[in-house]
């Protein structure tokens, strides 16, 4: 994995496509709580995919691209072409999901292929407004070894935290991201998040966070002018 994020993937370039997700769910928070397997995917869909099917001698690198198969399946009426998987529905999309990667965290929990699991398995709960399951697994990110899936982890942790109106909670863990950033996980994306959680309970807070990121590059910025619109007049 570490070769896969070194080659495939930068810091400023993996920054960039959270922030631009950030915008683009201002207003569904549900779905930022998602946004840590979402993430995730684009760490694996970017050379991981073809690590795991390379990687024949790992049972659990194999499984692990199996059970992402289900998540990355088309969902259609019309059937693709002979042996092509895919759903009729999102519902049954969703349980085979949650069954692929459950019976892989059951299988391999403690390995990076189980914390991966347990990171889908918590955005599907949330998608299914399971809160207190999706605590459960993102937990089981957010404590895990590699600090870079923790990180993404407790990100989503924060979501949730904030879905169920614990926003003290949420933020806690999100100043902890923001004194600790990652490669996952930048400062700037942190902080963000961070002044999103306190808009409405530490406005003038929230204002000093943002008002440094006016002036950064401008996938950065742009969210930052946005945020700031949004906050109460000083």
């Amino acid at each position: 994995m570490d070769r896969i994020t070194r080659n495939k993937l930068k810091t400023d370039r993996f920054a960039v496509e959270v922030e631009h997700s950030v915008e683009y769910v201002s207003e569904h928070r549900k779905q930022v709580a998602v946004y840590s397997a979402i993430a995730l995917a684009v760490v694996l869909g970017a050379g991981g995919i073809w690590y795991y099917r390379n990687q024949q001698h790992d049972q659990r690198q194999q499984e692990l691209a199996r059970a992402m198969d289900t998540v990355q399946a088309p969902v259609t009426v019309v059937a693709p072409p002979a042996g092509a998987l895919y759903y009729p529905t999102e519902a049954a999309k969703a349980a085979a999901a949650q069954k692929a990667f459950k019976e892989l965290y059951d299988k391999h929990s403690g390995s990076i292929e189980g914390t991966i699991a347990a990171s889908y398995l918590g955005a599907l709960s949330m998608d299914a407004n399971n809160l207190a399951d999706a605590e459960k697994y993102f937990k089981i990110v957010s404590d895990s070894g590699d600090r870079n899936y923790a990180s993404m982890g407790k990100l989503s942790l924060a979501q949730v935290y904030l879905s169920a109106n614990r926003s003290a909670d949420a933020e806690k863990v999100l100043r902890s991201l923001y004194e600790n950033p990652t490669l996952f996980v930048s400062k700037e994306q942190a902080a963000i998040a961070l002044a999103r959680a306190l808009a409405g309970s530490k406005p003038a807070e929230a204002r000093k966070l943002l008002d440094p990121l006016r002036s950064e590059r401008p996938a950065v910025s742009q969210v930052a002018i946005t945020l700031l619109a949004q906050l109460p007049p000083q």
